[in-house]
Order: C-alpha cells, then structure tokens, then sequence
C-alpha cells in the first residue's frame, strides 16, 4: 500500500530580523562555495598535475568529472526534495558535499581526486536551485526582490572570485587548501540553516522516480564525455573502445530522448521543448555556456603552459572579467521588463565574439596588459547574457512549469560547461600537434635559415644538441600558441552564430522579473 503524503508543517511567521539575515549569509556563502569549485580548479590544473605526476590535459578530468556529475545529479532535485524535504535535502548536500571536499584534498593520484570530485558533483546538485527555493520562500514578497538579486551575486562573484583564490593557495599553500577551505563554510552554512529551518520544511510526497531514465542518462552523459575526454589518448575512432563508448552514448542517449518523451514521470520534461521560446533559450544557453567555459578553461592553461605565468598571475588575468559583470548584472537585473530583450542577447553574443575574436591575434611577446584587456571586456558580454537569455527561455513557461523548466535548462546548461572542458582542451591539443608539424617541416640542414639559427645559438655558448633543443621549445611554444588563436577564432564564430539563433523566439512583453532557477 502506498504511503500518503505527509501533512504541510504548520504555517510559522517568517523568520525575521537577525533570523533572516542568518538564514540569507548560509544559503549565500553555501551557494557560493559550490560555485566557486567549479572554477578555483582551474587555474590550479597544472600545479595538480604536476604534483600528482600527471598531464595537464589530464587533470582536466579534476573539472569534467564534477561538472558532468552535477548536471546528472541537477534533474534529482526535485524529486528528492518531495521525498525528504527542502531543508533536509539542503542540509544533507551541504554536509556531503563538504565531506567529499575533504577526502578530495587527501587524494593521493589523479584517479582518486577523480573520484571524489565526481561524488562532489553527485552531492552538490540540490544546493543552488535549493538555496534560492529557501531564500524567496522566507522572504516578505516585498523584499524576495533583494533576495534574489543578493542571490545572483553569489553566482556572479563565485567564478571571479574562483580563479584569484584558486591561484593565490597552488603558489603560496599546498593545492589541496583549495578544498580544505570548504569544511568550515559547508559546516556554518548546514549547521545554520538546519537550526533555523528544521521545523520549518516542506512538505514530503511519495513521486516514483524514473528508475529507467535515470539510468539512460548517466550511461548516455557518462560515454559521452568520457569519450571525449580520453578519445585524443587512444586516436579517437582508430580505438575500438573509444568506438564503442560512441556507439554506447550514442544509443543510451536516444533511448532516453524516447522514455523521456513517453514516460509518465520522466526525470527530464523534454515536452517543454515544444515551446519555441523555451527550445531556442536552452540551445542558447547551453552553447553559450560550452563556448564560454571552453574559453575560461583554455585561457589559464595558456598563460600557465605557454606564457610562463605562475597561478597566481593567471587567475589576476582572469579576474577582470567581474568587474563590469558585477556593476551592469544588477542594473539590468532590476530593468529587465523594459529591456528589449533580443536587442540584449544579440548585444551579448556579439561582444562574446568580438572578444574571442580579438584573442585570437595574440602573440608570444603579449604583456599582462595586452591580456587582460579582453578580459574586461568580456565582462559586459557576460552581464548581458545570463539574464537576458534566462528571460527570454522562460517568458512563455506557466508557474506550475517552472522548476521542471529550470531544472532542464540548468541540467543542459551545466551539461555543456562540462562539455566545453572536454571539447576544448581536445581541439587545443590537436590544433597545437597540427601546428608542430607544420613548422617542423620547415627546420632542415638544408635549411639556410635553420642553419643560420643553430649557428647563433652555438655562437651563444650552446652544444648543437642544446641549440636543438632550443628549437624544439620555440617551435612547441609556437604551436600552442598558434593553436590557441585558432580555438579562439573558432569561438568567435559559435558566439557570432547564436546571434541569429536570438531572433527566433517570439518574447512576450514582460511585467516583472522572472526568477528562474539556476
């Protein structure tokens, strides 16, 4: 016999006062750190890889791993949050999360950072859409406005704040510090919300879950960027396993579109793609999300691999991309219903381009400044695309739709962040080994201007076999930069691309903000 939903806890006033205040810091600072994991990692990679005897292509797995985990653990939430409650579920992914940061900064080998970084991702799903459900449901509706914006700022401050911490701690303390510092946020952020909210819950009902989806979908993500992860290792389709992962997503991921499309409860509403507002919003979105984290993880590994920079200077290079992103992101926030907001998206994609584009005339002799320029830049870009193509995905979507349409759109979006890691370090790589062969090909004793060169180190004090060695570091160094023009080139055009995309949907006239989930 099935088991009835529980009764709704009594209604209790609003927490006001210092209460609320308490409540508001918890969810914001726990917001924050899980955010913040997913970019302090990479300005560290290389520091990780090298202190765990590993390649630096490789420790990008320590990003992929926990991206990909979050978004198969994004579509749970709801469901879980209906079986044990809102503030249960918070409380207990805050803890987990920060126990897994601990056994991560114990990690001893890449496999077993891996490791914990995927159960990382697992647990930490429920924690941003839950902190913003706790927060808007504790606020008068007066000031859930205020909330909302003091929410967005943890997730615009999180990823600037990521890179400058991430490479302060890998030059100055041992890498793992930039997960020890999780315990004592995890522990003050659960702890309160708990004490505050425990009598405080929702309501817990008995909704099957979709066993069958579920397991499509992380067999299908789970080949799919493994795929792509490891293909460039094994020559891509000359490997039979990497062949077979191909064909594995490839079915796994139809399969599920199909379940998902007929089932009674699936765990990702794919009927909401109907809605022509919402289906070009999430391709949006989710492209532009792929571009842009491709772009934030390629950008640290060059400064650190090719120009010389240490973490710390590589996250000071990235760091200036919040500075318009925090001034403009609550301007427009607070507009959004008189904004046109195609004028905006397009404005957004084009500045996002114009500055890939820009990156990609880069060169090795380029100082810090001629680096950080675009940087700033860049932060316009991004203050004019997360809300703006957030509204326009949701103008169309009726209340009742609203989590399972935030819940779709944040699965999609963080799916193709943890795409954007694996496709972009791949075609960096492959660029730069192409680029290697191309200038290999002109260093030959026939070569007067090879000789002449080799001659001039020898006269420098360099044996031939040093002076060639010199050789092979200019010319590597060369090929990766070359190839991270190209990446960047090729960036420019998916941002120019999602332009058009913009003037496919048909936005209504908006009244109010929308407060979709993250």
């Amino acid at each position: 016999m099935q088991k009835p939903a529980s009764a709704a806890p009594v209604a209790l006033a609003p927490l006001q006062g210092p209460a609320l205040l308490l409540l508001t810091i918890a969810t914001a600072i726990s917001t924050f750190m899980e955010i913040l994991d997913i970019t302090i990692a990479n300005v560290s990679i290389p520091t990780i890889a090298g202190s765990l005897g590993v390649s630096t292509t490789q420790g990008t797995w320590i990003i992929s791993a926990y991206s990909v985990a979050a978004a198969i653990a994004v579509p749970l939430t709801g469901w879980l949050a209906r079986r044990v409650g809102e503030v249960k579920l918070f409380t207990m992914s805050v803890l987990a999360f920060t126990a897994m940061s601990a056994l991560a900064a114990f990690s001893t080998n890449l496999p077993m950072l891996v490791f914990f970084r995927l159960l990382q991702g697992l647990v930490s799903g429920p924690m941003v859409p839950l902190s913003q459900t706790l927060l808007v449901r504790n606020f008068p509706p007066e000031k859930r406005g205020a909330a909302l914006g003091l929410w967005a700022m943890t997730i615009i401050l999180a990823p600037i704040c990521g890179p400058l911490l991430g490479g302060y701690i890998s030059d100055n303390y041992h890498w793992s510090w930039i997960f020890l510092i999780n315990i004592p946020i995890g522990l003050f952020g659960s702890i309160t919300v708990w004490t505050l909210m425990k009598k405080r819950d929702s309501a817990i009902t008995r909704q099957p879950l979709d066993f069958i989806g579920l397991i499509l979908l992380i067999v299908g993500v789970g080949s799919l960027q493994l795929m792509l992860e490891i293909g460039r290792e094994y020559d891509w389709f000359a490997s039979s396993f990497i062949t077979t992962l191909a064909i594995v997503a490839a079915v796994a991921l139809t399969f599920f579109i199909a379940w998902a499309w007929t089932s009674t409860h699936p765990i990702v509403d794919l009927h909401l793609l109907r809605d022509v507002n919402f289906r070009y919003g999430v391709i949006l979105l989710s492209v532009g999300f792929m571009t842009y984290f491709g772009t934030v993880v390629v950008f640290p590994l060059w400064l650190q691999s090719v120009m010389g920079y240490t973490s710390a200077q590589a996250g000071m290079a990235m760091a200036p991309l919040g500075f318009f992103t925090l001034i403009l992101s609550p301007i427009i926030g607070r507009n959004i219903a008189k904004l046109n907001l195609r004028v905006l998206a397009t404005c957004a994609f084009i500045i996002l381009g114009g500055v890939s584009f820009w990156n990609s005339f880069m060169s090795l002799d380029a100082d810090f400044w001629t680096i950080v320029s675009p940087r700033l830049v860049q932060g316009i870009g991004m203050a004019c695309f997360f809300m703006p193509v957030q509204s326009l995905m949701l103008s169309n979507i009726t209340p009742d739709n609203m989590a399972a349409a935030s819940g779709l759109s944040n699965f999609l979006r963080t799916l193709g962040a943890a795409m954007g890691t694996a496709i972009s370090v791949t075609m960096w790589d492959h660029f730069a080994v192409d680029n290697h062969a191309r200038l290999v090909e002109n260093i030959s004793i026939y070569s007067p201007t090879s000789n002449s060169y080799l001659n001039t180190l020898q006269a420098a004090g360099l044996t031939l076999e040093q002076a060639y060695a010199a050789v092979e570091r200019t010319i590597t160094a060369q090929s990766y930069m070359m190839a991270t023009n190209e990446f960047f080139g090729y960036c420019a055009l998916a941002f120019f691309a999602l332009t058009g995309l913009v003037w496919l949907t048909k936005p209504k006239k908006l009244t109010a903000p929308l407060s979709g989930g993250h």
